[in-house]
């Protein structure tokens, strides 16, 4: 059986030798070396998106691997991608280090100098553990594993991190709605704030509660147990966790904090949303770097715009996330707006998400005033529109039956009187945006319906007009005829301007009279309201003349 090993080490001497020597191991076939903590999580959630048989049995981590620390990182590797072994390579020898490494999960250490036979025998160890453990998992860690973007991450939850553009482009209304959709599907779900300096998760959900976020940073290893004594256990059933009111106890919140703090929620619930604000920090920045989805909030106006693609920027310069890996979310959105998701994704460079959160700050304000967002109308716009997001980005408990997550709890469908406001899984985003449609054209359809009778009755009008000036014509040259002939030419006149009038227009008022060298017909007809035959009381006139015909003419 082969043995693929991904080596993870920034420093490029360390790198040679330990490609090297992993080549000559027998059934081994070392990859390509990866050169920091961001390119190796994203090189194996790329080769698990595609199955898990794509996955190296074995990765070596370098203890000088950066950004992330290298317990760190094991502790991550460890909870996203559980069939692989991880062995820690360092030159630290002290049981301190054993112990925190095998607290981290790392499947053995080997120490430099470099031995073959250590290599050989860690490595032979995390490779049979990476196959045992798949054949465990089975067909559940394809399914896991294979989901793609927004799956869920196997042995631990989904981390989903909720950033603006921008002060008040809506990041808090987005995150809490987001929990609230994903408690209310039947998974466990922690909101996590992370806007140090200013955190109103409790004040939108009626929260007074003294722990929070920063309680936890003077404890060196955050454990579940440990965060779950600061989380808050809110009334619709999402944990949460929340930024210090004193906002100067936010510098307390390192990047080790974040880190720990996210990786105990993820391993405790389904769900982790994490509310980052629009300022980026080390915890922040930790926050955006570990989710699995990355959801940004913009405006349509051309400032938050602008704030987007310096955020995005940002985040690659530092290496926390790639563009094409953020999903953009457009918030007020309006039709007539010239900015729409399809721009914001050109010019950021992201992943536009098929739900736009319509503008209607009518429905927000009695819940935001109260401070209870939880209450929010399931028929508002807004709501239906970020629980379709929910759904997009796969926070909903699936409605279906088969493998079960966590402890082998089932996933079910809830019954109609159990879902209340919950939206369906599927179309959640169309069936928004076509409720939008609706009120759209339900407050402009009477103003639709008057234009067009305006309209048509301007058009009744005009050719009323034209029938008129055409019977005219017509009586006058019948009256100069009879005359001609010394005939009945009033009756001649009436006659044909009658004959070139439609039937709902007979009871125009028809008479010629001789102007000197001139027959002058003249003709009045009724104007129709709407419909021909129903007099409005409006009636048009036409004149036409004929000169004089026969004998007597000059």
């Amino acid at each position: 059986m082969i043995t693929r090993i991904l080596p993870a080490v920034g420093d490029v001497d360390a790198a040679r030798a330990l490609t090297g020597l992993a080549a000559q191991l027998p059934d081994a076939e070392p990859a390509p070396p990866v050169a920091d903590s961001t390119a190796l999580l994203d090189t194996l959630a790329r080769l698990a998106a595609v199955s898990l048989d794509e996955l190296p049995e074995v990765v070596l981590v370098h203890e000088r691997i950066a950004p992330v620390p290298a317990l760190d990182l094991i502790r991550d590797l460890v909870l996203r991608f559980p069939a692989v072994g991880v062995v820690l390579v360092t030159a630290d020898t002290s049981p301190a280090l054993l112990t925190a490494a095998m607290d981290s999960g790392a499947r053995g250490i080997v120490t430099f100098p470099l031995a073959y036979d250590a290599l050989a025998e860690r490595v032979q160890a995390a490779s049979a553990w990476s196959s045992g453990m798949r054949r465990h998992l089975g067909s559940s860690a394809v399914e896991l594993y294979g989901g793609g973007p927004g799956a869920a991450v196997p042995g631990g939850g989904q981390v989903v991190a909720v950033t603006g553009a921008k002060g008040g482009v809506g990041t808090t209304l987005a995150a809490v709605q987001l929990a609230l959709a994903a408690q209310a599907s039947g998974r466990s779900t922690a909101l996590l704030d992370l806007d140090l300096q200013s955190g109103d998760v409790a004040s939108y959900l009626d929260v007074q509660f003294r722990r929070s976020v920063a309680d936890l940073a003077a404890i060196s290893d955050i454990s579940p147990r440990v965060v779950q004594d600061a989380v808050y256990a809110h009334e619709s059933g999402v944990g949460l966790l929340l930024a210090p009111a004193e906002g100067e106890r936010g510098e307390e919140i390192t990047d080790r904090v974040a880190r720990q703090t996210v990786n105990a929620l993820r391993g405790r619930y389904d769900v982790v949303v994490v509310d980052c604000g629009t300022y980026v920090t080390s915890a922040t920045a930790t926050a955006v770097e570990m989710a699995d989805q990355a959801v940004l909030l913009v405006t349509p106006d051309v400032v938050a715009v602008r704030a987007a693609k310096r955020m995005v920027r940002l985040w690659d310069r530092l290496q926390i996330r790639k563009a094409e890996e953020t999903v953009t979310v457009l918030n007020r959105a309006a039709r007539g707006s010239e900015i729409q998701s399809s721009l914001v994704s050109r010019v950021t460079g992201t992943r536009a998400a098929r739900a736009t959160v319509p503008d209607a700050p009518k429905e927000l304000q009695a819940p935001v005033d109260a401070g209870r967002l939880q209450d929010l109308d399931s028929k508002s716009t807004v709501k239906q529109a970020l629980w379709g997001l929910a759904g997009e980005l796969g926070l909903v408990e699936p409605e279906s039956t088969g493998h079960g997550r966590k402890g082998g709890r089932g996933t079910r469908r809830l019954g109609k009187s159990e879902r209340g406001d919950k939206p369906e899984r599927g179309d959640r985003a169309e069936r928004g945006d076509r409720g939008a449609v609706t009120l759209e054209f339900a407050g402009m359809f009477p103003l639709l319906l008057t234009v067009i009778g305006l309209l048509w009755q301007c058009a009744l009008y005009g050719y009323t007009y034209s029938l008129a000036g055409n019977a005219a014509d017509e009586a006058a040259r019948a009256a100069t005829a009879a005359a001609a002939v010394h005939g009945d030419h009033q009756g001649a006149c009436a006659a044909a301007g009658k004959e070139h009038l439609p039937g709902a227009w007979q009871d125009a008022d028809i008479s010629c009279a001789q102007e000197g060298d001139v027959w002058k017909a003249s003709v009045d007809v009724e104007v129709p309201l709407f419909f021909p035959g129903v007099d409005a009381g409006w009636s048009v006139n036409a004149e036409a003349g004929a000169a004089r015909e026969g004998e007597d003419a000059p």
